[in-house]
């Protein structure tokens, strides 16, 4: 493992997926080992993404008291059906969610009819629960969640809300075999803001893979903007960036 930094975030590679997998999943069930120590629940935000497949396939072999842990999903589509194999929630429950105990596990809903109402129950549930830990990865437009550029706000006043999709952030779905072509990523989704995202004391961001390269770059050399929104991880005392040997090429 090769260990740098950018400002305050502190960036891991690894030899590859597997191995970063299993070394955020090992740090990030000691830090809610400790935390558990010092209160009775934890709060994580998860995200839904095959940069997380390796991540959440480690922890959930882990020894955790899982009925202490509640659980939030940083993005959910609007327009798509009840138990759509694409939806984040659908992700979630067939990776961890529907494989442990958790105390609690608060859904979006990306069917509810009035889309305003739904974020403002969403971020209810947030300033009702503070987060402690967020796990994330990066886009390869360097969105965090669903806040690609054109709608990334540093100092959002909101905790969640309605966006439309860039392009890039549709294309990557479809690279990542989500939908077939870009045409069929549905255009709007509920997403936790940049602020909702970074409240957490704790994150712990998983990019595995040669498409992220260029995101990764962009992160830990570009100014910190709203242009390339993970660059904001920059300025989190407490953030770890977990990469391949792939997602690091062009700063190593």
């Amino acid at each position: 493992m090769t260990a740098i930094t950018a400002g305050q975030l502190a960036v891991n590679i690894y030899e590859n997926r597997q191995a970063l997998g299993q070394a955020a999943a090992t740090m990030a069930a000691q830090q809610i080992k400790e935390l558990l120590q010092q209160q009775p629940v934890v709060n994580i935000i998860f995200a839904a993404a095959g940069s997380q497949l390796e991540f959440l396939a480690a922890l959930i072999r882990e020894d955790l008291e899982w009925n202490r842990v509640q659980a939030f999903h940083m993005d959910e589509y609007t327009g798509l059906p009840d138990g759509h194999p694409q939806l984040f929630s659908n992700f979630l429950r067939e990776r961890i969610f529907g494989k442990v105990s958790f105390k609690n596990i608060f859904y979006i809903n990306g069917q509810a009819t009035d889309i305003h109402i739904e974020c403002s129950r969403y971020a209810a549930l947030l300033k009702t629960n503070p987060v402690d830990i967020t796990f994330m990865g990066i886009g390869e437009n360097a969105h965090l969640a669903f806040n690609d550029p054109h709608v990334a706000l540093f100092n959002d006043s909101k905790l969640v809300k309605i966006v439309d999709l860039d392009d890039a952030c549709k294309q990557q779905q479809v690279n990542e075999g989500c939908f077939p072509q870009a045409a069929d990523v549905p255009p709007y989704a509920y997403t936790l803001t940049i602020p909702a995202l970074l409240n957490a004391k704790y994150i712990y961001c998983m990019v595995p893979g040669a498409t992220k390269a260029q995101a990764v770059y962009h992160t830990l050399k570009n100014d910190i903007s709203e242009k390339y929104p993970s660059t904001i991880l920059r300025k989190h005392e407490n953030t770890i960036m977990f990469l391949d040997k792939e997602s690091a090429a062009l700063i190593i």
